[in-house]
C-alpha cells in the first residue's frame, strides 16, 4: 500500500514560476505515481480554480485557506516586540488550524510534510494534536533561514543607506536561530536543500540528523534553445524581483560590475527577469541598456537569448533554482560563491566563479568574446543538471526518507 501524505504549502505550488511552488510541484509531481498525496495550502487572490485543476492530477485532494491578512502597524509591531520572527508570523490562521484538524481527524495520513518554516506552526500544532494514529511530521526547510537573515545583515551593515534593513536582519537571525532551532528539534525529521544548509543547522544541533535533498530542474522543459537566438551582447539574471538577496545581486551588478564591463563592450546590455521589482530597483530602469521585465509568462526566451547568464548573488542560502534552470539550456554562467552554493560545480568546468567586481567583470567579458567557451561550459552544465539535478533523481532522495 502506498504512503499516504499530506503537504501543508504557504501558497499553491502552481504555476511553479518561483523557487518554493517549483520545489513543491515537482516534488508533487514526481511522486504523485507511486505515493496517494493530498494537499492544504493557503492562497492568494481569486482565481484559485484553473491552479488547484492543474494539480489535482497529482494530488487526490488539493484544499486552500484565504491568505490572512496582516497590517503593517501590526506588521512592525510584532518586528520590534515578539519573541517570535517576521516568518513565524505571518500565516497564522485559525481557518487554515481548523482545515488541518479535520483533515486529520477524517484521515488517516502516514506523513504530513511542512513546505518552508512559514508552515512550521502547523507542525508543531500536529504535534500538540491527540489523534488515534499520529502522523510523522517532515519539514521541509528550504533555506536555512537565520544563515540567510545574517547574511543579509552582514551586507547591509557597510552600507549607511542600508542600516535600516540590517537592523531588521540582526533582530530577525537572532529570533530565527531560537525559532528554526526549536521547529528542528520537535518535528520528526527534517530535510534541506543543501550541504552548507545542513552544516548551518548542525551547528544549533549538533546531534541531529539532517538529510541533504537538493533543488532540482525539469531538464525537458528547460532545453537549449537554437543557437542563433543567442545575443553576443547580452547578459540575463532571473528572479522574483522582490526577494531581497535578488534585489542585492541586481543593484550590486549594475553599479560595481556593469560600468567595468562597459568599458570594453559598451553595447553590452542586461535583462534583468522577474516579478514584482522591487522600488529599490527603479533607478536602474534609467540605466542605459538595462531592462526589468517585471513577470514573464515563460524565462526561457530569455535565458536563451543570454550569451552569459549572471548569478550576482551576496546574500541567500539554499540552493538556487533559477541557475539549475540556466544550466539546465546549456548556458555560460558566471555566479559568486553564493550564488553556486550547495551544487557540485567546478570552477572553469561548469560555470565561472568570481566574487569581486574586477574579476566578476573581466570572466563575463572573456566569454562574451568566446563563443566557443561559451559553449563548452554551457555543455558541461547541462551535463551536470541531467546527471545530478534532474527532479527524477532528486524526488527518490525524499522517498528514503519516509523510508526512515
Amino acid at each position: 500500500m502506498s504512503p499516504k501524505l499530506l503537504f501543508l504549502t504557504p501558497d499553491l505550488p502552481y504555476p511553479p514560476h518561483q523557487g518554493a511552488a517549483i520545489r513543491t510541484f515537482n516534488l508533487i509531481k514526481n511522486l504523485g505515481s507511486t505515493h496517494e498525496i493530498h494537499l492544504l495550502s493557503f492562497v492568494q487572490g481569486n482565481h484559485e480554480s484553473p491552479r488547484i485543476e492543474a494539480l489535482r492530477q497529482y494530488c487526490t485532494s488539493a484544499e486552500t485557506v484565504p491568505y490572512p491578512h496582516r497590517s503593517t502597524w501590526r506588521r512592525a509591531a510584532s518586528v520590534l516586540f515578539s519573541p517570535s520572527p517576521d516568518m513565524a508570523l505571518r500565516l497564522p490562521s485559525s481557518h487554515f488550524a481548523n482545515q488541518l484538524r479535520l483533515l486529520l481527524s477524517r484521515e488517516r495520513f502516514d506523513f504530513v510534510q511542512i513546505e518552508a518554516i512559514e508552515m512550521a506552526q502547523y507542525g508543531l500544532a500536529i504535534k500538540g494534536m491527540e489523534l488515534s494514529s499520529p502522523p510523522i511530521v517532515v519539514f521541509d526547510d528550504i533555506n536555512a533561514e537565520y544563515l540567510l537573515q545574517r547574511r543579509a545583515f552582514e551586507a547591509d551593515i557597510r552600507q549607511p543607506t542600508r542600516w535600516l534593513g540590517a537592523l531588521y536582519s540582526f533582530i530577525q537571525w537572532r529570533k530565527l536561530q531560537r525559532y528554526e532551532q526549536d521547529v528542528c528539534r520537535r518535528l520528526d525529521r527534517i530535510v534541506v536543500v543543501s550541504d552548507a544548509d545542513a552544516k548551518a543547522l548542525q551547528r544549533l544541533l549538533p546531534s541531529l540528523p539532517f538529510t541533504v535533498v537538493p533543488n532540482g530542474v525539469d531538464t525537458q522543459y528547460f532545453q537549449s534553445g537554437d543557437p542563433r537566438d543567442e545575443s553576443d551582447t547580452t547578459l540575463v539574471f532571473t528572479g522574483k524581483m522582490d526577494f531581497r538577496p535578488n534585489v542585492d545581486a541586481a543593484l550590486w551588478f549594475a553599479k560595481e560590475v556593469l560600468p567595468l564591463i562597459r568599458v570594453e563592450i559598451p553595447d553590452a546590455m542586461v535583462k534583468v527577469v522577474g516579478r514584482n521589482p522591487h522600488p529599490r530597483l527603479q533607478a536602474l530602469q534609467q540605466t542605459p541598456n538595462v531592462i526589468l521585465t517585471g513577470y514573464v509568462d515563460d524565462v526561457r526566451p530569455y535565458i536563451r537569448e543570454a550569451a552569459v547568464y549572471v548569478v550576482p548573488l551576496r546574500v541567500g542560502g539554499g540552493t538556487r533554482l533559477k541557475i539549475l534552470e540556466a544550466m539546465s539550456m546549456s548556458k555560460a554562467i558566471v555566479s559568486t560563491s553564493l550564488g553556486s552554493e550547495g551544487i557540485e560545480v567546478g570552477h572553469g568546468r561548469d560555470l565561472v566563479i568570481a566574487d569581486e567586481p574586477a574579476s566578476f567583470s573581466r570572466a563575463v567579458i572573456d566569454l562574451m568574446r568566446d563563443g566557443e567557451q561559451r559553449r563548452r561550459l554551457g555543455l558541461a552544465a547541462r551535463s551536470l543538471a541531467q546527471s545530478k539535478h534532474d527532479w527524477q533523481h532528486i524526488a527518490p532522495l525524499l522517498e528514503r526518507v519516509y523510508e526512515g
